[in-house]
């Protein structure tokens, strides 16, 4: 895929080792948008405001609000604050999502449902037919998964896109341009090697080898859904960053 004739950059927060952006880098990249990591867990300072035309806030092992143990989290929430308040296209995984639920009014909650990990069967809405990100992708498209928190309520008026059998709120718009989602479209198979065996133990999950064996059977499908995701979101990346002049 070529680049576009548009070039964009997103600020992207990085809240533990490991946790990057993955092969979103790239896909955002072949359409024209750079992305600029802060590995806020390594100490490395956000910026007060945000002067990029778009946020992506990435996952990690806290709640949204959980200051104590992450104290860049604040820093972090101002940043999603401010984005949808000026409209700045935003995407959350995981810990992202949860925090641009409740950051918007929603609820979370620790060690809330059913945890899921590994390769998970996800459903659409029918509310996805119409969102500019999530339209016309499969309507059981895979996903790597890796949470035991969950979001319990949506934000008033966010449009409700993407469900599991376990947890419900595995997908979401807020506003026009900021995109949450609970599941890791940014990761492969071959990260899941390297989980903690122990934590999966606790909750009863099989091991990373088997884990890796079933998302890597799944990585075809699942890697042509988020790859199409990635490129929308930077297409509206993009396109609002050559209206309001921004790079």
């Amino acid at each position: 895929m070529s680049v576009t004739g548009t070039t964009a950059t997103a600020l992207a927060v990085q809240h533990q080792p490991g946790g990057g952006l993955g092969r979103w880098a790239q896909w955002l990249a072949e359409r024209g948008v750079t992305p600029r990591v802060v590995h806020a867990y390594e100490g490395e300072p956000l910026p007060d405001r945000l002067e990029h035309s778009a946020l992506i806030v990435l996952g990690g092992a806290y709640l949204p609000d959980d200051d104590v143990n992450a104290p860049w989290l604040p820093a972090t929430r101002k940043l999603v604050r401010q984005a949808l308040a000026e409209e700045t296209p935003m995407f959350g995984i995981c810990l992202g999502g949860q925090m641009l639920a409740q950051v918007a009014g929603g609820d979370v909650r620790g060690n809330h449902g059913t945890p899921e990990f590994g390769s998970t069967r996800l459903s659409l809405r029918p509310e996805a037919a119409t969102d500019p990100v999530f339209h016309g992708l499969p309507a059981h498209p895979v996903a790597i998964e890796n949470h035991v928190d969950a979001i319990t309520a949506l934000p008033a008026g966010a449009h409700w896109l993407v469900h599991s059998e376990h947890c419900p709120y595995q997908g979401f718009r807020v506003g026009s341009a900021a995109w949450g989602v609970q599941f890791h479209p940014e990761t492969t198979a071959e990260r899941i090697l390297g989980w903690n065996r122990d934590r999966l133990d606790r909750h009863g999950a099989p091991a990373p080898e088997t884990l890796h064996a079933l998302a890597l059977r799944d990585e075809p499908a699942a890697t042509g859904s988020w790859r199409t995701v990635a490129h929308r979101f930077a297409d509206v990346v993009t396109a609002t960053a050559g209206r309001a002049g921004l790079r």
